[in-house]
């Protein structure tokens, strides 16, 4: 092979096409300075590190920019005028003082509005509550912040159980009658004679003991009352020892323990199965709410009852082990809860005459229970053979096959009902039969301020409320009662429902990983508008082991049916304005 010599390689296509390229660019770049020069004024420039500003070379000169106007512009017509641009000002460099402090944070949101996670759930203060006084503003001054607050007056020191339209005097002395307990429900104050200011805690207040501690144990000092040590120390409810209540799980009739007796009524009546098919429980007179503590390890949620009497205390004692439970009462009004919504109620010695009034008070029972719920009383007129206890549950077992109910089984001191599925049996009784059926106009779900009526609710036509699935899929799965719901809205129920529940899926498992909610050892929840129980459903979701108390406002859609069948606790109340006394 030929050696290539330099001249040759000189002569190569490849360093031709290298030289022609490079003259080209040159040459173009020439041109476009050329034409930058004469043609448009240059930009200005702020580089970042410097303080100064770079000033374009051709300021302060004139420019002719009549044949850079389109022709296609009739409304500006060409001109040869030339056209002088004013100096830019040259502006002084900026300021290199310090920036300014940044503004504090408040909370979780700062004052720009920027989420931060960079906060600490603290221990209650009892100095903060203590030494609160009863002054009217309060000034703070933090550096260049000075906040004025507004404060509200501690009420008395005998207010410290205080709930407003429970302990109204005024109005239950103007009752005219008590004897059927009117005195225990809602006598809310009259316009203008409402309180306006803060419930004390207890003195020496401390953070409650954490689930599922609380179950068995509280601090004495943040429910300070030994009325039901004093009154039920024998029957294994409570006992004191030193700083702190004990639960050891019993009651009146369930001695050996409430795990015993849960036992007991599974096997009384198998189809009761705890957390599957019974979901939904009614603790009636529930005392310290063992019955309803042993049954959330079953996955069975117990809304305990009891009103605030002698034992005003019982309701308190229940919420700070963290179990469920509100102030109600059997009396003239229904409960505000809606039909259908229990698989089981039970009674045990809840000091209830059943039979008064041909019955009302029972069949406020029967409205509350699902088609073929159960009910279940543990009392003495079942196994106490004295003549007038015999008499009692002689009146007990004649109401109750006029209620249709099946006495299923009767065993030691307790005694198990079932409820039908559907009227036929009510409709085949004779004419005239005590109690009738109630008027197909009346709405079992209305329970707001509603007397409680001597008939038996009727059970819809189509099934709906009984045809619940088992726990946990009913969680999930629409009802049939979502579609009998009064409801504005032009969207499938079942569509809506299922949104409400991605979007709180969403935004709880948000709220859990940005603000680490399962280290705030969250237990009573309360969800003031709560529509179809998204928001709960999502806390069960995450794992977070607490229970949400559901509020359906009596201004909105009556949902209670629906969370209920869904297999959660709710309660109607009125957020914007209370029922006056009359």
């Amino acid at each position: 092979m030929k050696p290539l010599t330099n001249t040759d390689f000189l002569k190569t296509p490849r360093i031709l096409k290298i030289t022609a390229f490079s003259l080209i660019s040159i040459t173009f770049f020439y041109l476009g300075k050329h034409w930058s020069n004469s043609g448009y004024q240059q930009l200005l420039f702020f580089p970042t590190p410097q303080n100064s500003i770079f000033i374009s070379p051709n300021n302060d000169k004139s420019f002719n920019i009549t044949p850079l106007i389109s022709q296609n512009q009739p409304d500006q017509p060409p001109t040869d005028q030339a056209i002088t641009l004013t100096p830019l000002p040259i502006y002084p460099p900026p300021d290199e003082s310090p920036l300014s402090v940044p503004n504090p944070t408040f909370g979780i949101i700062d004052s720009d509005g920027k989420m931060t996670d960079d906060f600490e759930v603290g221990e209650f203060d009892p100095d903060i509550a203590e030494n609160w006084g009863n002054g009217t503003e309060n000034d703070s001054a933090s550096k260049n912040l000075k906040v004025r607050v507004r404060k509200y007056e501690l009420c008395p020191e005998s207010m410290r159980e205080y709930i407003p339209c429970l302990d109204n005097v005024e109005a239950i002395n103007r009752l005219k009658q008590t004897k059927k307990g009117e005195r225990f429900e809602r006598h809310c104050p009259q316009k203008g004679k409402q309180r306006n200011c803060l419930v004390r805690p207890p003195k020496g207040y401390r953070q409650p003991i954490p689930w599922p501690r609380s179950r068995d144990e509280v601090w004495y000092s943040n429910v300070p009352h030994t009325r039901l040590v004093e009154d039920k120390g024998g029957q294994n409810w409570i006992s004191k020892e030193k700083d702190k209540f004990k639960f050891p799980g019993g009651g009146t009739q369930f001695i050996h323990g409430a795990d015993k007796y849960l036992d007991q009524i599974s096997q009384m009546v198998p189809d009761i199965t705890f957390g599957h098919h019974t979901r939904m429980i009614l603790d009636v007179g529930c005392g310290v709410a063992s019955f309803g503590a042993y049954l959330l390890s079953r996955n069975v949620m117990t809304m305990s009852v009891a009103p605030k009497d002698v034992h005003e205390n019982q309701i308190q004692f229940a919420l700070e082990r963290g179990v469920p439970a509100m102030v109600a009462a059997f009396a003239t009004h229904r409960l505000l809860y809606p039909s259908q919504a229990f698989e089981l109620i039970h009674c045990s010695r809840c000091r209830i005459n059943w039979t008064r009034d041909d019955g009302i008070l029972l069949l406020e029972v029967n409205r509350m229970l699902r088609a073929g719920g159960y009910f279940a009383w543990a009392a003495q007129p079942v196994y106490k053979h004295e003549q007038v206890l015999e008499e009692q549950w002689e009146e007990m077992l004649n109401l109750t096959t006029h209620l249709c109910w099946e006495l299923v089984k009767k065993e030691g001191y307790i005694a198990i009902w079932k409820k039908p599925l559907n009227n036929s049996c009510y409709l085949s009784r004779d004419p005239g039969a005590i109690p009738p059926l109630c008027d197909p106009d009346d709405d079992p779900d209305n329970v707001w301020y509603v007397d409680l009526k001597a008939c038996i609710s009727r059970l819809p036509e189509n099934g709906y409320g009984a045809n619940v699935s088992t726990w946990p899929s009913r969680l999930y799965t629409p009802p049939d009662r979502l579609q009998s719901i009064q409801y504005e809205s032009y969207i499938a129920r079942k569509e809506l429902l299922k949104a409400e529940n991605k979007f709180w899926s969403e935004t709880i498992a948000g709220y859990v990983r940005a603000w680490h909610w399962k280290k705030f050892r969250l237990r009573n929840v309360m969800d003031m508008k709560a529509g179809f129980g998204g928001f709960a459903a999502a806390l069960i979701d995450q794992g977070l082991d607490c229970w949400v108390l559901n509020v359906v406002p009596v201004s909105g859609s009556n949902t209670l049916p629906v969370l209920y069948d869904r297999g959660l606790l709710g309660v109607m109340h009125d957020w914007y304005y209370s029922k006056l006394s009359d």
